[in-house]
């Protein structure tokens, strides 16, 4: 017997495809949207882009910009108990357009960190 292989995109084929309308890329809209620090971001991971996607876990977050690095965006995302820090560029976030502040997120970008 062959050993199972857990990698990082375990458990994904479903979470990670396009549906058939979705496919080929998405509009400039999303790339075009000027993010500041402390915006809340949605977390939808862009098949896409694999390489500066985050983890599957963090898919349908909610988290709060904290820092600009180049091209990339850190977000503070709260998870259980612990806040984590989330590196990912533009192709993986989406503005959050729900209630201003969500229940579960962080209220200040240097809260316990």
């Amino acid at each position: 017997m062959v050993k199972r292989t857990h990698g990082y995109r375990y458990k994904s084929r479903k979470l990670l495809r396009k549906r058939l309308r979705e496919k080929g890329f998405r509009g400039l809209g999303r790339l075009l949207y000027e993010y500041k620090v402390g915006d809340l971001v949605h977390i939808d991971i862009s098949p896409n882009y694999i390489k500066t996607a985050p983890h599957r876990r963090y898919q349908g977050k909610v988290g709060k910009i904290i820092e600009i690095r180049g091209r990339a965006y850190i977000i503070a995302v709260k998870v259980g108990g612990k806040i984590k820090k989330i590196i990912t560029t533009k192709d993986h976030i989406m503005p959050y357009k729900g209630a201003q502040q969500p229940l579960g997120t962080i209220s200040s970008p240097n809260s316990s960190m």
